[in-house]
């Protein structure tokens, strides 16, 4: 460790943050359908495609009808993608002559886009063509992090309202977001990633010669254009089997600090958005100081961990030994810490090191951080969300302590809001822990795991953890490319995603028929130190307890076993 890693560290967290504030309020002005600089250029495109689906944007739908429609939309996306990947062999654009890939595969696939998860069974250089990576993944990943951002929406309407009767129009959303926020951002970010070396070209393969005079064939592909919507759509799905490990995808440190920033970028962004939708400022900037310390908390526990000398080495006698095994070796300790600390905190999934290599430690902080529910800050819209619904638990929270009502952004939480926060946290851990022990169980399951004991527990939970919380980082370790695997993880990709949207619009849907109230003397203040400590609390309490009997036969276990066997030699 040194202050060079420290302040590598401190800077990607904190670019990404200062980056999301005006980011924040131009996509604030985009959900409220105010005017904007690029409405010039825009505003036609986007009337054409509302004239085109006979949508009104302007009429507002109840929750049920916005949910409706979101839950059509993405089963659309769904039927498609799983059409295309089955029919891969026959499209065009695929100089590889790659064929359709296995029906478990196209499954899994296809919700793990849908779902912004980007879960990959597969390599993507040896499996997907590049007609698949374009218009198949590639627009999934637009489409499926508007969809996060629509519920941001929705949710903020609901709180800033009075009586209203309907939370906005998640057509109008849907086009919105996609036109003025990700791709005008997308297309600036790709042309800068290609400047800095990453590739962009439609042929099979390139030939390079080695220094003993070799020939080695390399894979290429439309990388930067699939990687600028992957990293800025919290996507994480790679076009390379390494994902950012790859020279042709990450070649330089520049690079390197783009794409990281970039994970974490729009996902404050929509906290901001939040806020001046919500017209709720100064309240989301304590949410936002709740997550930005349990981030950096979580960077600084991989660092020191991860800066650690490897037992193996110090029991061989080695001097000065440095732990590098399952670093980024180009960028050093402290990047592939603040990479796996923002991509699991986000619902990103994107690696830039290996977190199978990890230390039990390090690799169980990873873990945790998705535990927490992916609101670090999480996806673009899904984790302020769900943020804002740990917010309403803590105002329950207090309120019965002291017997009050509790209120939060000038709405009563009652009876009905706290059921659907409650569906929308615990559908986490249920199907975390559920798919876990099921495939403990399952006859030939645990042939996957290509370690036994403790490890091989970690590598289980985390690849349930991951497709449940919709962040799609892969532990390693583990060959999930059979029927069991590409189908228990794909439903838990679907419980993760849907269950707790159609409960946030359900909250969405009673907050938003209720009066504003403004601020009492009985009013909990939610802007301060108090309420920041108090929702860390109930974020912690409500992750970490309920997966520590988990972690402690996984990642803590082997921890003392490292210690132990280091002991004995």
């Amino acid at each position: 460790m040194n202050w060079q890693g420290w302040a590598e560290i401190a800077l990607t967290l904190g670019l990404a943050l200062a980056l999301g504030w005006p980011l924040g309020v131009f996509m604030s002005r985009v959900w409220n359908g105010e005017k904007t600089w690029l409405d010039p250029v825009l505003r036609p495109v986007e009337r054409v495609f509302y004239a085109a689906t006979g949508v009104d944007p302007n009429k507002s739908q109840s929750w049920i009808g916005y949910g409706a429609s979101l839950i059509a939309f993405n089963l659309f996306g769904f039927v498609l993608l799983y059409a295309m990947l089955r029919l891969q062999g026959v499209l065009p654009l695929n100089p590889q002559g790659f064929a359709g890939v296995t029906p478990d595969l196209a499954f899994n696939t296809a919700v793990s886009f849908v779902t912004n998860t980007n879960w990959q069974n597969y390599g993507g250089e040896t499996t997907m063509s590049h007609f698949t990576q374009m218009a198949g993944l590639t627009v999934q990943n637009f489409v499926s992090a508007a969809t996060g951002a629509a519920i941001a929406a929705a949710l903020a309407r609901a709180f800033a309202g009075n009586k209203l009767s309907g939370v906005g129009n998640f057509w109008a959303d849907l086009v919105r977001t996609t036109l003025y926020v990700l791709l005008p951002l997308s297309i600036v970010f790709g042309v800068a990633l290609i400047g800095t070396g990453v590739v962009q070209n439609f042929a099979a393969s390139v030939t390079a010669t080695t220094l003993d005079g070799a020939n080695q064939t390399i894979s290429v592909a439309p990388a930067a254009s699939q990687l600028a919507i992957k990293q800025l759509g919290i996507n994480g799905g790679g076009i390379f089997n390494v994902n950012s490990a790859h020279p042709f995808e990450n070649p330089s440190p520049l690079s390197n600090l783009l794409t990281a920033v970039a994970i974490n970028t729009l996902g404050w962004a929509a906290f901001f958005a939040f806020g001046r939708t919500a017209i709720a400022r100064k309240d989301i900037r304590a949410l936002a100081t709740a997550a930005i310390l349990i981030l950096a908390a979580g960077a600084s526990v991989i660092y020191v961990t991860e800066s650690q000398p490897a037992p193996a080495l110090v029991a061989a006698g080695v001097e000065n030994p440095v732990y590098m095994e399952g670093k980024e070796t180009r960028f050093g300790i402290a990047s592939t810490a603040a990479w796996a600390a923002q991509t699991t905190g986000a619902s990103n999934g994107s690696v830039n090191g290996m977190h199978d290599s990890f230390s039990p430690l390090g690799g169980g902080m990873a873990m945790l951080l998705m535990m927490l529910g992916e609101i670090l800050p999480g996806g673009i819209g899904s984790g302020i969300a769900i943020m804002v619904v740990m917010a309403v638990l803590s105002v329950f929270v207090a309120g019965l302590m002291v017997g009050r009502t509790p209120e939060y952004l000038g709405k009563k939480i009652e009876a009905r809001e706290i059921q659907f926060a409650m569906v929308a946290l615990l559908i986490v851990p249920l199907s975390t822990l559920g798919f876990a022990a099921l495939t403990v169980a399952w006859p030939g399951a645990l042939a996957s795991l290509f370690n036994p004991g403790a490890h091989g527990l970690s590598e289980l939970l985390y690849a349930y953890t991951s497709a449940t919380a919709n962040n799609g980082s892969a532990f390693g370790g583990i060959s999930a490319n059979v029927p069991w695997w590409n189908t228990t993880l794909g439903f838990a990709m679907l419980l993760g995603r849907f269950v707790p949207i159609v409960a946030v619009l359900a909250i969405a849907g009673s907050l938003a028929a209720k009066p504003k109230l403004a601020p009492s003397a009985g009013t909990l203040p939610t802007q301060g130190t108090l309420f920041v400590g108090l929702l860390i609390g109930i974020i912690i309490i409500l992750g970490a307890l309920q997966y520590f009997p988990a972690l402690a036969l996984g990642p803590i276990v082997e921890h003392f076993q490292v210690l132990e066997a280091l002991g004995a030699n």
